[in-house]
């Protein structure tokens, strides 16, 4: 049956930026679909726990500004399911100011999470899968801003259209591997990140007119994009940014 190529039982899901929004809804998606999930986070994945129970979410406290803590991700999901099949780098940060004034701390911070530890970390995921054999998926989540220049966020727009290329030099180079490496792109999505957006009645209003679904998005409208890309039904899709963005890009 097709529906059965979407299931993901017995796998095992990493997400980062498993505590609120985007993160939170995949991380729920991945255990309704049959995954165990290792969330990971700087602060408590508390909300996520409950929502998903402790028998199916492991939550590792790891803060992704710095490459140092990606050995003990990988050792303690090893430990706790023994193997990993499903990466998900949903952890950013954004910086907010005029590019005239953008500071060197607000240009290394989001390029350390949002890049460097991303692009570290699945690599010590690859190489796992490799040694496992049978290959995996990797989903990076990239952005409006991979394809466009943004206003007054010139690191995470360098870090999302980055995130968009190295998703298909990766894919280049494993998926004779039989390593999956595909990025979702979100529209505007009602998140913590956007929350100074949406709260600009005049900028959030130029945002809804812009969107040919008249709203914002939620970590709902991700979770099938997510899912399927996590799943043996993408097997034979390789290098591509989804766009789950109510229309923004074709408008």
């Amino acid at each position: 049956m097709i529906l059965d190529s979407f299931s993901l039982k017995g796998k095992v899901a990493i997400v980062t930026g498993s505590n609120t929004g985007l993160g939170q809804g995949i991380c729920r998606a991945y255990a309704e679909a049959g995954a165990k999930v290792v969330g990971v986070s700087r602060r408590p994945s508390t909300e996520t726990e409950q929502l998903i129970g402790s028998e199916n979410f492991y939550n590792v406290i790891a803060d992704l500004s710095s490459c140092d803590v990606i050995p003990e991700v990988i050792e303690k999901t090893l430990a706790r399911y023994g193997r990993i099949d499903i990466l998900v780098n949903n952890a950013g940060i954004i910086k907010r100011q005029d590019s005239i004034e953008f500071s060197e701390e607000n240009w290394d911070s989001v390029l350390n999470v949002n890049l460097k530890t991303v692009f570290f970390l699945t690599q010590a995921v690859a190489k796992q899968f490799i040694k496992q054999g049978g290959g995996g998926k990797i989903i990076n989540i990239a952005s409006m801003l991979s394809y466009q220049g943004g206003i007054r966020v010139p690191s995470y727009t360098a870090s999302k259209s980055a995130i968009k290329g190295i998703t298909m030099t990766l894919a280049n180079e494993w998926a004779s591997k039989g390593i999956n490496v595909n990025a979702i792109a979100p529209g505007y999505m009602a998140t913590n990140n956007t929350q100074q957006l949406r709260q600009d009645e005049e900028r959030s209003a130029d945002i809804l007119a812009r969107i040919p679904a008249g709203r914002w998005g939620t970590p709902a409208d991700l979770e099938g994009a997510a899912v399927f890309l996590a799943s043996s039904a993408s097997d034979y899709v390789n290098g591509f940014t989804l766009a789950v963005d109510g229309g923004w890009l074709g408008r």
